[in-house]
């Protein structure tokens, strides 16, 4: 399984931006499909976006899209997420995930997880 290590996150006002890079480690980055997820405490972990192995095929869930933007470089084995006129409702713990099956919204089919990291958006 391919390892993952998130950073980038922080406090940040409203409609201010953030980008969320996510690290793997492993030489087959390319052939996982890569998403992020966020979680607010006692609530359920939900699908943020997600993009295919090539990077020519996007999601995104309602809430964030055209705020939000993933992209992925297969040779520096990273995905990012270019957060934009952030609101106080996108404040959670944000997750990048892998899979080796084809962009789902469901967490169950993302087998590789990591640590998660924090951010904040201030009113």
């Amino acid at each position: 399984q391919v390892q993952l290590v998130e950073s980038g996150g922080g406090l940040v006002q409203a409609g201010g931006s953030l980008r969320l890079s996510c690290a793997a480690s492993g030489h087959t980055f390319s052939s996982y499909t890569m998403a992020w997820f966020r979680q607010v405490p006692g609530k359920e972990r939900e699908f943020v976006a997600a993009i295919s192995w090539s990077g020519g095929s996007t999601d995104y869930a309602d809430s964030v899209k055209v705020r939000f933007t993933i992209s992925r470089d297969n040779v520096k084995n990273t995905v990012d997420l270019q957060m934009n006129y952030l609101k106080p409702e996108d404040t959670a713990v944000y997750y990048c995930a892998a899979t080796l099956l084809p962009a789902s919204r469901n967490e169950r089919l993302y087998l590789s997880w990591g640590q998660g990291t924090q951010v904040t958006v201030s009113s």
